[in-house]
């Protein structure tokens, strides 16, 4: 594999940032020391860009460092981009203080509702080579943007299109990335889909970039987010066993196994060149059809233009599909829109009239036995989420959603709310003589997502085909594993929180998924795979697991290997090369080069 390194000029190693008169602005996750602190990329598209997050599950983290370079000295106003994500009549959990050069500044910052610019004092600069520290107050979740040091007491813009703007004025960016790379096929999501795309793609031959925004690959089956996957792996065995991970425990650290597994197998291909920690953020189209991808780093802010006659979206919420215009879904349909009513479950499983209800997330957690006794301390900010409700770890029920909070826009909002439900129900537990030497050992800071968008193919795989068990003529992808959706359960019992849901299950032989899902309908060079695929509701609560959205990914990555072949379009493979498709998928065990 090529490794991709970055030859940073001296300048940036005071962080990534643009002086101009007397306006000196830093992105936090830029810090050349993190210390403690976490490095959050999943809600840029809401935020702005990614943040330091203080994940200390109750203990404050070690500061966050870096060098700052001043043009000029002189008093400087200091503002920084903030927010408490858990506002009431108690202390905001998630306060923290700048320090520069060893003074730290009296105000204590994160106690101010939503994202915004908080005012955290004046300071007298005497040298232009400053350093400057994030010290975390409690361990639960502090969040910094961005800091400002100006001459003159304006606050920053905070309104997005202007933030944005005056964000890229800031670090003077240009509006095309520094740089650009040509490949064959470019796959955007690291999950088990895209690893399994790129590996069969990269095993005919092609010239492959798999770009993920974390340091690990695997999406919810890696140690960040620690899900097993389930599903049967059909003629993908071979290429599904290099990256899946076993059935552990959800939230058993047993996953970092299967991390280490799954590098070193994507690894060794010499034609896949693996992008971690940089973030899509952009296409570029003509005609319906994808030019290129723009990516950044999410540490360093570095930026990337990847073009490539094909793409693959794995992202999970369609974000390529999306940007580049393709047709999508999001919610539930009416029952009758296709037939996918189930009297027994009525409204829960399938509305009469269509709504955005979707399957919810979950952050997945687990504690430990310390030996000795462990104070956890009281956390009044959780308890109106948790309430009286009392556990010592999660499980895949531990999942929310709601009616009125949209799985992308709200995610960082069904993050958070997760957090106290964690927080405050192992506080209940701590009350508990027995359990007095249980310790947090892990919470999850990612959202493990289940639907949002789905794009829409060329065929839309619904609970018809599945009861039907379907088979199609160009049948990709087979599955055995129950239909299961899930609903909130205070739905049908209003004593439980809501946080908890339940699942109803579908009992089926087999089902299988035609390759008319995979491909966008009106973008003529997308293939997707992943719970992003062509598919309504219902259709998605069987093969949204992971072995079969892996199974998902090597088929589009066989199928992007005949497109390049020849010449061809994804929907071309279904009308003139289908047969060769099918050949390469049934023999995917012989196929290693």
């Amino acid at each position: 594999m090529r490794s991709i390194f970055l030859v940073l000029f001296i300048a940036s190693l005071f962080t990534s940032c643009k002086v101009e008169n007397s306006t000196l602005f830093v992105e936090a996750e830029n810090f050349e020391e993190k210390g403690g602190w976490l490095v959050d990329p999943q809600f840029v598209e809401q935020v702005g860009s990614p943040y330091l997050l203080a994940h200390g599950l109750g203990e404050p983290v070690k500061n966050a460092k870096s060098r700052l370079t001043f043009v000029k000295t002189g008093r400087y106003h200091v503002w920084a981009r903030t927010m408490n994500w858990a506002p009431g009549k108690w202390e905001a959990p998630g306060r923290f203080k700048i320090v520069i050069n060893n003074h730290e500044l009296e105000t204590i910052l994160g106690t101010e509702p939503g994202w915004t610019w908080q005012y955290a004092g004046s300071i007298n600069i005497n040298e232009k080579n400053t350093f400057i520290e994030l010290r975390d107050l409690t361990g639960f979740d502090g969040r910094c943007d961005a800091i400002c040091f100006s001459t003159t007491k304006q606050i920053p813009p905070n309104q997005k299109d202007e933030l944005r703007k005056w964000r890229k004025e800031q670090l003077n960016e240009n509006e095309t990335p520094n740089q650009s790379q040509d490949f064959d096929l470019v796959i955007v999501g690291g999950g088990l889909a895209g690893c399994a795309a790129a590996i069969a793609s990269a095993e005919q031959g092609l010239n492959v970039a798999l770009i993920h925004d974390r340091p690990i690959l695997g999406g919810n089956a890696s140690s960040e987010i620690r899900v097993h996957t389930l599903g049967i792996t059909w003629y993908y065995d071979r290429i599904l066993k290099l990256i899946n991970t076993e059935h552990y425990p959800n939230g058993s650290p047993e996953a970092i196994k299967d991390d280490i597994k799954r590098h070193k197998n994507i690894e060794k291909y010499q034609n896949i060149t693996l992008f971690l920690n940089w973030r899509a953020y952009a296409t570029n189209t003509s005609n319906d059809s994808i030019i290129s991808v723009d990516a950044r780093h999410t540490s360093n802010g570095e930026t990337i233009r990847f073009t490539a006659p094909l793409f693959v979206d794995c992202t999970g919420d369609g974000w390529i599909g999306y940007w580049a215009g393709a047709e999508y879904m999001y919610g539930r349909e009416d029952s009758l829109k296709y037939n996918e009513n189930w009297k027994k479950y009525g409204e829960l499983w399938s509305p009469a009239k269509p709504d955005n209800r979707v399957m919810g997330s979950s952050v997945l957690w687990r504690s430990v036995d310390a030996g000795k006794p462990v104070n956890f301390p009281k956390v009044p900010w959780a308890m109106d989420i948790a309430k009286t409700h009392a556990a010592i770890n999660g499980e895949w029920y531990w999942e929310f959603t709601r009616d009125d909070l949209h799985q992308i826009d709200d995610a960082e909002k069904i993050r958070d709310h997760m957090f106290k439900a964690i927080y405050g129900s192992f506080y209940n537990a701590k009350q508990k003589p027995e359990y007095a030497n249980l310790k947090l050992e892990w919470v999850s800071y990612l959202v493990g997502k289940r639907e949002s968008r789905r794009l829409t193919g060329d065929y839309i795989y619904t609970f018809s085909d599945v009861k039907q068990m379907k088979e199609f003529n160009d049948s990709v992808v087979k599955e055995k594993r129950e239909v299961d959706v899930h609903y909130q359960q205070y739905l049908v019992d209003s004593t439980k929180p809501d946080f908890l849901s339940e699942a109803l299950f579908y009992q089926i032989d087999h089902y299988y998924i035609p390759y008319r899902c995979l491909y966008s309908k009106n973008i003529k060079n997308l293939l997707m795979a992943g719970r992003c695929f062509s598919c309504s509701h219902i259709g998605l609560g069987g093969p949204r697991v992971m072995n079969t959205t892996g199974q998902m990914g090597a088929a589009v990555g066989y199928a992007a290997s005949l497109c390049t072949e020849h010449k061809a379009s994804p929907r071309d493979i279904y009308y003139n090369y289908l047969e060769e498709l099918k050949y390469l998928i049934i023999n995917s065990n012989k196929n290693k080069l």
